[in-house]
């Protein structure tokens, strides 16, 4: 009878034992007494994947950035109380002079000044816009002097249809910067401009130029 015991005991335990496995975490070797639950990845570095690499090694090759010069261009459309009429075209390239395109209708033939003032108003018609365009607060002259207002732009030639075009270039004129002539005015004269050199209580400051007959304010548009 004890015999039948002691084997049935026997039989038992040998259930439990192969019923019951050791447990073990993934990533992890069998624990032992010394170690438990020892990881199987200690001591490996951990490295990027492929395409963070080539992003990492894409930014250490980047080129500089190349600044692209800028340009502006701007427009005046010139109306007065008579029938001279016009259009002025400014453009500049990055920090370089102003090119100015001219193209006035309705004027008697000969002379006539062209000048930018100071203000863009015509509230008044031409005469709100002020005096010649002059932050450097000189005497009136010609386009090439060294004295001269930085609106003194000389000059134009209407032909016998009374028609005026000009292409001037002018480096007091910018579209940039502080001394922008965006928001000023365009204005055509009735006379010529003597250039600050005929003499006249007036040559100084207007270059005796007569009447304001058409005026426009300048404008920015979009370069082409």
């Amino acid at each position: 009878m004890q015999a039948i015991l002691a084997a049935a005991m026997a039989a038992h335990t040998v259930l439990l034992s192969a019923s019951s496995p050791a447990f073990v975490f993934p990533g992890f070797s069998s624990a032992s007494p010394a170690r438990p639950f020892h990881s199987a990845i200690v001591g490996q570095p951990l490295r990027p994947a492929s395409s963070t690499a080539k992003l990492v090694s894409t930014a250490a090759k980047a080129k500089p950035l190349v600044v692209v010069a800028a340009a502006k261009k701007a427009v005046a459309v010139l109306k007065g109380n008579s029938s001279v009429e016009g259009v002025v075209t400014l453009v500049q390239e990055d920090n370089g002079p102003t090119t100015v395109k001219v193209r006035v209708t309705g004027l008697t033939p000969g002379l006539h000044g062209f000048h930018l003032h100071e203000f863009g108003d015509t509230t008044n018609g031409c005469i709100s816009t002020g005096a010649h365009f002059n932050p450097n607060k000189m005497t009136h002259g010609a386009p090439k002097d060294e004295i001269r207002h930085a609106g003194d732009l000389g000059n134009i030639v209407a032909n016998v249809d009374g028609v005026a075009e000009a292409t001037i270039v002018d480096n007091q004129i910018p579209l940039y910067g502080p001394n922008s002539v965006v928001g000023r005015a365009f204005v055509v004269h009735e006379l010529e401009d003597d250039l600050g050199k005929g003499g006249h209580e007036l040559s100084l400051t207007t270059g005796n130029a007569g009447g304001r007959l058409a005026c426009g304010v300048v404008g920015l548009t979009p370069v082409e």
